[in-house]
């Protein structure tokens, strides 16, 4: 029997319970969340999407990812940038994704703030990972009760309120955290899941981005 928050998926195999064994939820819990990104599109595409899925689920969101892409350019933040008045109707009249004025919006709004952060970081890659919490702030176990305790971290909390500081939007502490998480800046994946020692191994391997 499983320990709360985990499941045992028809390969035998232990993972976190969250992706239901959903066959297209399981492959992003097992192949994408939590292991360490320095992309700057997918660093960005991510923080975007998780400003849409507020009020929503993520697979709602990860079942729309492709239909995001193609109405905002793959995610590259330079085109984005360049959006107005007409890219915002047409993204308002595009049923594949979230048609919500305000964060259609705000990823136009947060492109050119990420151009910003780049010019003065060299990549949005170096910005984020120099938030990465220490082990002080880590919790000695990862388990279930201790992630639905902690919706939001210190440091999410600080990367947050420097965002907004920047002009970001829909970037709340809890939107960070979960952007956190699945970029790699910690390893959540619960004790006893399959995933977790992997991404111990990619996290100590992983080359940093300095600024």
């Amino acid at each position: 029997m499983s320990a709360k928050g985990l499941i045992i998926g028809d390969d035998g195999l232990q993972r976190c319970a969250w992706h239901g064994n959903l066959d297209d939820y399981r492959r992003y819990h097992d192949e994408e969340w939590g292991r360490p990104v320095t992309d700057d599109r997918r660093l960005f595409e991510k923080i975007c999407l998780e400003g849409f899925q507020s009020g929503l689920s993520w697979l709602t969101i990860l079942r729309k990812r492709e239909a995001f892409r193609a109405a905002f350019a793959g995610f590259d933040f330079d085109m984005v940038a360049e959006f107005g008045e007409a890219d915002i109707e047409r993204c308002l009249a595009d049923p594949g994704i979230v048609r919500h004025r305000g964060k259609i919006v705000s990823t136009i709004n947060n492109a050119r703030r990420a151009k910003e952060l780049r010019s003065e970081f060299g990549s949005l890659a170096a910005y984020f990972w120099a938030h990465e919490p220490d082990g002080s702030e880590r919790p000695r176990v990862v388990d279930y009760e201790t992630l639905i305790a902690n919706p939001t971290t210190p440091t999410s909390v600080r990367i947050s309120k420097d965002l907004k500081k920047r002009g970001w939007t829909f970037v709340g502490p809890t939107t960070v955290y979960a952007f956190m998480q699945a970029m790699g800046l910690v390893n959540d994946h619960l004790e006893g899941c399959f995933c977790r020692a992997q991404v111990d191994e990619m996290r100590r391997q992983f080359a940093r981005p300095a600024a």
